[in-house]
């Protein structure tokens, strides 16, 4: 079975109402959680929407593995540091990055699929 990664900008995108996750089992870094729920303007209403979002998902903590990915992840592609753990946290969890970050699509580290192709292949 594979496992999925989601990457911020997959969320967003979903909490806009621009598209649809399939369902699925996911997981996201406790990055992109942090990212989500740290936006200086966030309206109640929304934090309880990403709030309600993140429950359908398992969230990866940062591990000593994760943490030592993303040294070289960051280290080798030059990320910035929230995009090399999430991608540590794909590497570490043996599963498929999914994301709309071009940077991100490009590298050869972690294997990566758009938002928009895993809604057509499911």
């Amino acid at each position: 079975m594979k496992k999925y990664v989601l990457d911020t900008n997959s969320l967003i995108y979903a909490l806009n109402g621009s598209v649809r996750i399939p369902a699925y089992d996911y997981m996201v870094s406790i990055i992109t959680e942090m990212e989500l729920l740290s936006y200086s303007k966030l309206s109640k209403k929304d934090e309880d929407a990403i709030k309600k979002m993140l429950l359908n998902f398992e969230i990866a903590t940062l591990s000593i593995a994760i943490k030592e990915s993303t040294i070289k992840i960051r280290k080798q592609y030059n990320l910035k540091l929230p995009d090399s753990i999430i991608v540590a946290t794909a590497i570490e969890n043996k599963a498929i990055l999914v994301t709309s970050d071009k940077q991100l699509l490009k590298l050869d580290c972690v294997k990566t699929i758009e938002l928009v192709q895993l809604i057509h292949d499911t």
